[in-house]
């Protein structure tokens, strides 16, 4: 392709982005497509002659936009969400456009005093102490692992990577049921076995993991020979949005020797707000912290904002020196590829900087407000519509539900009715959640342009679904 030609469609797909943005809220928020519906329209092999990007656009349009699931959709409270916003959409063509590949200082100075300025302003926003040190990562998967890998290290007196594990006692890892299962697989990557990671239970109305439990496993474990290595606590959690007690958490994992890390990959980002700084408290006694502004801070995915106490030992675990990756600067500069796992780096700081200057911390909070008042004003709905009930206590934008209507028998199965109702309707999207062991509906508020309109408008088709699910089952 020309530059002249690049220019050209270039600009019809800008305006092609901005018709979708102004427009997403006109398809269905889950793609409705059956399995293998877009596989069928690819060709079984690649094709020899060049095509016009016309006629690629006309495929993907056709083709394959049936099959993308609108995660941009105001009306999307599935999962977390993966935001993006216009200036960060600018920013990733800026990004793209440059290329960069951003693993030293030396490959791109700019990417890597970028993301050490622009770590410390979201820990000056969050309120982390200056303690912590940022690096941006790809996931919080990612930084749980970093996490694992070095509580492996320190507690192995830094032999794990040299020697194995094969002679190591068994390193042990805790966290809670409510725990996002990154933790568990990182512990497999990480060579430590499924079998190491202690699931300490929560209390069964916060879901908060309970400190008396933990405590007790640390000291079962060593007088068993075994290796205490980590603690990873919850900020937020994925089902409930589950809130540990960090400072009851760090004086634990501090009084027997263990790394500790804080999984706040969803709520971190509410810490910007005043009135939520309190979930900090304890946050000294930990050494690594975790949240994820392509979840509710308006950036598109993937960034992950990493913090840790002791960047020395995070590069002592991970850093590898080839001849050919060493540079002249040395010890003058960071060079961020020591900081994660992969080599490769994209320039993911661009679009942070894009969009707290484009919209200010005051923006981005009142977004953020926003988004848990639609959630207080939802849960009072809830909470008075006899037909309904909630399942564990809101947390920020979170809550989770369920149909219950007098009468009525399992529920679990109604409710899994109900939920492949309203996903298959379109309207909304919603995701499923077991608590306590019962099935519920859950619903999350932080899509970057969801108002007030559309959590009603979705809560409406809920309740009218829920209605023609129970006169359909009455009717059997």
């Amino acid at each position: 392709m020309e530059i002249e030609e690049f220019r050209t469609q270039a600009h019809l797909l800008v305006d092609w982005m901005a018709d979708y943005m102004e427009n997403v809220e006109s398809y269905s928020v889950r793609a409705q497509t059956v399995p293998g519906q877009v596989a069928a329209t690819l060709s079984k092999g690649p094709p020899a002659k060049s095509e016009t990007l016309d006629s690629i656009m006309a495929d993907f349009e056709r083709d394959i936009l049936p099959g993308i699931t609108h995660w941009q959709h105001p009306r999307f409270f599935a999962y977390f969400p993966a935001n993006s916003s216009p200036p960060s959409v600018l920013a990733e063509m800026l990004t793209a456009t440059i290329g960069a590949q951003c693993m030293l200082w030396q490959t791109s100075p700019a990417a890597t005093e970028m993301e050490t300025r622009i770590t410390d302003w979201l820990r000056q926003m969050i309120g982390l102490p200056e303690s912590f040190h940022g690096v941006i990562q790809d996931s919080a998967s990612s930084a749980i692992l970093c996490a694992i890998l070095t509580a492996r290290e320190q507690v192995t007196g830094w032999r794990g990577n040299e020697d194995g594990l094969a002679g190591s006692p068994p390193i042990v890892i805790y966290t809670s049921d409510q725990t996002h299962s990154a933790t568990e697989k990182g512990a497999k990557v990480a060579g430590l076995g499924r079998n190491n990671v202690r699931v300490i239970p929560s209390d069964p109305i916060t879901f908060a993991i309970r400190p008396d439990e933990l405590e007790n496993a640390i000291i079962e474990d060593k007088s068993a020979g075994k290796l205490p290595a980590c603690v990873i606590a919850n900020l937020g959690s994925t089902g409930v949005g589950a809130m540990d007690d960090l400072e009851a958490v760090g004086e634990i994992a501090m009084r027997h020797g263990i790394f500790s890390h804080v999984d706040a990959a969803w709520a971190g980002s509410a810490l910007i707000l005043e009135e939520h700084r309190h979930l900090l408290k304890g946050i000294k006694g930990f050494d690594s912290f975790v949240f994820n502004p392509h979840k509710w801070l308006m950036t598109n995915f993937d960034c992950s904002a990493h913090f840790v106490k002791d960047p020395e030992a995070l590069v002592r675990t991970l850093s590898i020196n080839p001849a050919y990756l060493l540079s002249r600067e040395g010890n003058e500069v960071i060079d961020y590829r020591d900081w994660s796992i992969p080599l490769g780096r994209r320039f993911r700081a661009l679009k942070l900087w894009f969009v707290i200057r484009s919209y200010g911390v005051d923006g981005l909070k009142r977004i953020i407000r926003n988004h848990i008042k639609m959630a207080e004003h939802l849960e009072r709905q809830i909470a008075s519509d006899p037909d309904f009930e909630l399942m564990a206590p809101r947390q920020l934008s979170l809550l989770n539900f369920r149909y219950a209507p007098a009468g009525a028998d399992d529920l679990d199965s109604l409710n899994a009715s109900l939920l492949n109702a309203i996903n298959d309707d379109g309207v909304t999207y919603l995701t499923q959640n077991i608590i306590n062991g019962s099935y519920s509906i859950r619903f999350q508020i932080g899509q970057t342009l969801t108002e007030q309109k559309h959590v009603d408008t979705a809560w409406q088709r809920v309740r009218v679904l829920a209605e023609q699910a129970r006169k359909g089952r009455a009717q059997l």
